[in-house]
């Protein structure tokens, strides 16, 4: 089979023959893919930088999951057994979803990460309830805007957003988002301003998707004085502005903070359930219905060298087709 391949940690993908997976498991299935995408995430397995890489493995597939159809014709989304960027691959049959026929492949293959990356942060980790305002750090990328519109959905009252592109952040105020806080000020003008929005309509949830710096900025603007303080939920989802950051264990003591992440590990085997069989063919649905709108860019499998550092817009997902 055609397969989108690394022989080593760093190289790009190859467009190259590969050998056919074969089902070995009672639980696996084989799939004929149809689309697949790019995500950090399976840059980063790929590169061997990320927690859940394989560091023995050598020539490897890429891709983590895709749309495709089954042997006996159903076409689903699924979580990759081997990679999903090539013609066949295996899947397990219990991580995967009836793709609904009114849904395209690159949506279908596009919304899951996505969806997971703000579903399982709002409800899980956050325990999000309706009327409660959201602070969303990081809005402009792809799962952010999604989290943007899963916040108003799930019964957020307000969502803040913060981000470097006025102009994106603007447009996401088209889809939910009621106020946002740039990025590019300086830090005291930062701070200023979400401590402002803090005392008017206290922020109860922060999905992070940054980190870094402007991490450190929105605790400090969460800090006390002494008094009693409103109860805030931070959940770490991303870093894509830095893996470490420095905190006061003053802002600690003297908020109400809940600091926790949202990833793999961290989810439970009944939550990673509850994925598959109900927040994503929710999600599909909702996509479907175009009430869940995510933006796309495709390239066939052939193109997958050039395809794989390609500067795609931002708040669009790459896919792969095949």
């Amino acid at each position: 089979m055609k397969a989108a391949v690394i022989y080593k940690n760093g190289e790009l993908p190859q467009y190259t023959d590969f050998p056919n997976p074969i089902v070995e498991n009672e639980n696996h299935l084989l799939i004929s893919v149809k689309a697949s995408a790019v995500k950090n995430l399976d840059k980063h397995i790929a590169s061997g930088r990320h927690y859940s890489a394989n560091a023995k493995e050598t020539a490897k597939v890429v891709g983590g999951d895709g749309v495709g159809v089954l042997e006996d014709g159903t076409r689903v989304y699924a979580l990759g057994v081997t990679g999903m960027i090539a013609e066949k691959a295996i899947i397990d049959k219990t991580r995967m979803v009836k793709v609904p026929e009114n849904l395209d492949d690159c949506t279908a293959a596009a919304l899951p990460n996505a969806a997971a990356g703000s579903a399982m942060a709002l409800r899980f980790r956050a325990d999000i309830q309706k009327g409660e305002t959201v602070l969303i750090n990081g809005a402009t990328g792809v799962t952010g805007k999604i989290a943007v519109q899963l916040a108003k959905y799930y019964g957020a009252n307000r969502v803040i957003i913060t981000g470097r592109n006025e102009q994106t952040l603007n447009s996401l105020l088209e889809l939910g988002a009621d106020e946002y806080v740039i990025l590019m000020q300086s830090d005291e003008d930062f701070i200023n301003q979400l401590k402002g929005i803090h005392a008017a309509t206290p922020i109860d949830i922060i999905i992070d998707y940054l980190w870094g710096h402007s991490a450190e900025l929105i605790l400090k603007s969460l800090k006390g004085n002494g008094s009693f303080t409103h109860r805030t939920r931070f959940i770490s989802v991303g870093s894509l502005a830095g893996d470490t950051i420095q905190l006061s264990a003053e802002i600690l003591r003297s908020v109400d903070l809940q600091l926790s992440g949202s990833g793999f590990g961290s989810w439970t085997k009944a939550e990673m359930v509850q994925l598959i069989d109900e927040i994503l063919p929710e999600m599909f649905e909702l996509a479907a219905s175009k009430k869940l709108v995510i933006e796309t860019v495709s390239l066939d499998i052939k193109e997958i060298e050039k395809a794989w550092d390609m500067d795609i817009p931002s708040g669009k997902r790459l896919v792969i087709t095949i």
